[in-house]
Order: structure tokens, then C-alpha cells, then sequence
């Protein structure tokens, strides 16, 4: 019987925690919770005796890593995971693994609400446009650009994407318009939403180079990493062109900058929103819970991510 921790600050809503504990219960393994937790060494003393651990955005960093003395395997219940440190896992011949996919929808209608929102100037009275005959800008074309671009074609937009590691084929067979480059996908759309993970070559890559080839009235979405903006350039360029809109589910280092500087033009959600739905948190839960039986009992490493 393995003893699985599900470790988070901000937790999962009551009825993911119920669904989880069903999946566990039927295995009978042991779940244990730390939730609302607000000390990094409630979180060491509580890993110290586990096999498993279920995070969602919590650290999980060489510190968490070496006060585990049995922990087999890590769970991040989300898609994201530059919140696990794998070469300290990989270190310790521990499994990290994501869930991804889980959030997917969730996370595709954000970006829908914000970019109403956009559209309609805040709501603030004024008159403003439609979404329907837009172009549609995805930069990746994972689970959350796919869905995105199946809501995108019920508002009747025109949906673009640029992925370097996603074939062209496969893009266009969702019937998708494939660009070549970066920066074809900002020269051609309204409205580019993003969607790339923050990574060496992509953190600080979305600046103002890039957002300066939109044409007038652009929009900028990122349901993605605040890391991948470089947000000096992008508000220097923003209070040049004052026709651009930012509207992001991760506020910016310099949000209250952005907030005074580009009034009416600029929205951040007050904490990341794109997953806090009651589906994609018992979604990601399930899954997390599923991959670590999964793991435990027959050795399945699907989702791994520090092979």
C-alpha cells in the first residue's frame, strides 16, 4: 500500500478532493492532504514518510526532494511544470509527471472571456466590435490552442497557428491556417493569443519586436507563463501605440505600471484563473491520482517528464 500526499496551498475545491479520494479509496492506498499550508516546512515534514505527491502550483524543488525519504513519484495537476525541479528528481530516480490536457478547456474559455471583454471595451459603454471574422492568432498548438481554435471557428473567426514542434499537417488537418515563423502569425492576426511554456528560448520572447508588427487595434492574450514577456518593452511600445490591448491571466511583475500607463487597454486577472474551473480541478485531480496508481502498480510512465 503506497501513501500518496496531495500537498497544496491553494487547494483543490472540496468536490476534486471527494472525486480523488474515491479513485484512491478503490486501490486502497493511503491519501493524506496538506492544504492551505503556509510554511515551506510543513510541506518538508509532510513529504519525510510519503511514496506519492500530488502538487498544483507548489514548489517542489531539491529541498522538498531530498526531505523525501521514500517518495517514488510527483504529480504536478496541470500542464505547466516549471514549478518541479526534474534534475533533482531525476537525481533521486524519482517520477515527475504532468496531466496534460486536463486544463484545456478551462483554460480555452478564459481566453474567450477576455477577449469579449476586449472587444467590448470593458464594458464600459462605448460602443465596440465583434470577435466574428477576426483573424485568430495561436502561438502553439497544444491541448489549449486546439481548443481555443474549436471555440475560435463557433465565433466564426479565422484561426491562425505557429508551432515549431507541431507538424504542419497536423495543423491544418484541425483546419487551421499553418504560418512559417512567429513573427508571419503577429503580421497576419487581430488577435494572438499565447500559449508556449517558459522555457530558455522562450522566456522574455514576446516584446515589443514582435507585438509592434500587429496591425492597428491589436490584442495580446496570455493564458501562458508572465516569464515569456518581456515586460519593459512590450509596455514602452503599448504607451507609443495606443491603439493595443493586453489582457493576461498572470499579472505582470510591473502589473500596477501596466494598470496606470495603459487605462482601459490593459486587464490581469487577480490571480491565474485559466484552470480554476470545477471541471478542470477535478480533471487534473483524477488524472494526477490515476498516473500515480498507474505508476505505483504497473510501472506506466505516460506522462513523464524527466526520462
Amino acid at each position: 500500500m503506497a501513501k500518496i500526499l496531495i500537498a497544496t496551498e491553494k487547494p483543490f475545491s472540496k468536490s476534486a478532493v471527494e472525486d480523488i479520494i474515491k479513485v484512491v479509496d478503490a486501490t486502497n492506498h493511503e491519501l493524506v492532504l496538506l492544504e492551505k499550508y503556509t510554511e515551506k516546512q510543513q510541506l518538508l515534514d509532510a513529504v519525510a514518510d510519503v511514496d506519492a505527491l500530488i502538487v498544483r502550483s507548489d514548489i517542489v524543488d531539491a529541498e522538498v526532494v531530498n526531505a523525501a525519504n521514500h517518495l517514488k513519484i510527483v504529480v504536478r495537476a496541470g500542464a505547466g511544470y516549471d514549478n518541479l525541479d526534474l534534475e533533482a528528481m531525476r537525481n533521486k530516480h524519482i517520477v515527475a509527471m504532468n496531466t496534460p490536457g486536463q486544463n484545456a478547456n478551462s483554460v480555452a474559455e478564459l481566453v474567450f472571456g477576455m477577449l469579449v471583454f476586449a472587444v467590448r471595451n470593458f464594458f464600459n459603454g462605448t460602443s465596440g466590435t465583434e470577435l466574428k471574422g477576426k483573424k485568430l492568432g495561436l502561438l502553439a498548438f497544444g491541448n489549449v490552442g486546439r481548443n481555443v481554435a474549436r471555440i475560435a471557428k463557433g465565433f466564426e473567426m479565422e484561426v491562425y497557428a505557429y508551432d515549431a514542434f507541431c507538424p504542419i499537417a497536423d495543423i491544418e488537418a484541425a483546419g487551421v491556417h499553418a504560418v512559417g515563423t512567429r513573427e508571419a502569425l503577429f503580421d497576419t492576426c487581430d488577435i494572438v493569443s499565447l500559449h508556449i511554456p517558459a522555457t530558455a528560448e522562450t522566456r522574455g520572447s514576446i516584446n515589443a519586436q514582435l507585438l509592434g508588427r500587429m496591425k492597428k487595434g491589436g490584442i495580446l492574450v496570455n493564458t501562458a507563463r508572465k516569464e515569456v514577456i518581456d515586460e519593459e518593452s512590450l509596455l514602452q511600445l503599448m504607451e507609443e501605440r495606443a491603439d493595443l490591448k493586453y489582457m493576461t491571466d498572470i499579472k505582470p511583475d510591473a502589473d500596477s505600471l501596466f494598470a496606470e500607463k495603459l487605462a482601459g487597454r490593459y486587464f490581469a486577472t487577480p490571480k491565474k484563473m485559466g484552470a480554476q474551473t470545477a471541471e478542470a480541478n477535478a480533471n487534473a485531480g483524477i488524472a494526477a491520482a490515476k498516473q500515480i496508481i498507474g505508476y505505483i502498480e504497473k510501472g506506466i510512465t505516460t506522462f513523464q517528464l524527466n526520462k
